[in-house]
C-alpha cells in the first residue's frame, strides 16, 4: 500500500491557531499597555509654560514660584514652548526669552536633563524625556509574542488533538 501524507488539515490548522495566537497575544499585549499606561504614553505634541509677570521680583525676594513644576516629563519629539509674562528676560538651559517673548526648546532625545533656570527658584529646571508609547512600538510587541504563542498553540494543539489520518473511502466492487 501506498501511504500518502496530507498536509491539507495541518495547513488549516495552523491558520486557525495563527488567527488564535494574534488574538490572543494582542489582547495580552494590549491589556498589559491599558493596566500600565502613564500620562506620557502620547504622540509628542507643543507644552507651554508661562512664566508669570513678577517672577523676577518674587525671585529676587526669595519666594517661590508655585506655578512652575520644579520637574517635568515630556515624551521625545514635544517641544517646550516658554511664554515669558515678565518684564525681566529669562533663561531655560539654551533658550533666551526676552520679556513678552516665547522661545521652544526641542525635545527629541530620550534622556533625563538639568538646564539652568531663571525662573526658579532652585535656579535650574529638571526634564525628563521619555521615549513614546505608539502604535508602532504595540505592534512590535505584537510581532515580538505572536510567533512563539503561533508555535507554542500550534504543538499543543497536535499533542491535545492529533489529526486524524485520512481515510479513503471505499469503491464499490460489482
Amino acid at each position: 500500500m501506498n501511504a500518502k501524507f496530507d498536509i491539507g488539515p495541518y495547513i488549516i490548522r495552523f491558520i486557525v491557531t495563527a488567527l488564535i495566537s494574534v488574538a490572543v497575544a494582542g489582547l495580552i499585549n494590549e491589556g498589559a499597555y491599558l493596566f500600565q499606561k502613564e500620562k506620557y504614553d502620547r504622540p509628542p505634541k507643543t507644552i507651554q509654560l508661562v512664566v508669570p509677570n513678577g517672577t523676577a521680583d518674587q525671585l529676587a525676594a526669595g519666594e517661590s514660584i508655585k506655578s512652575i513644576p520644579e520637574n517635568m516629563v515630556f515624551v521625545a519629539g514635544d517641544v517646550l514652548e516658554v511664554k515669558n509674562e515678565d518684564t525681566v528676560a529669562h533663561q531655560l538651559g539654551p533658550v533666551w526669552v526676552p520679556a513678552g517673548a516665547t522661545g521652544r526648546l526641542e525635545l527629541n532625545d530620550p534622556n533625563k536633563y538639568a538646564y539652568s533656570c531663571s525662573f526658579t527658584t532652585q535656579r535650574y529646571l529638571g526634564l525628563d524625556v521619555r521615549q513614546p508609547t505608539t502604535l508602532a512600538t504595540r505592534l512590535t510587541a505584537l510581532a515580538v509574542g505572536g510567533p512563539p504563542l503561533l508555535v507554542f498553540f500550534f504543538i499543543y494543539s497536535l499533542l491535545v488533538f492529533p489529526v486524524k489520518p485520512a481515510q479513503k473511502e471505499a469503491v464499490g466492487r460489482a
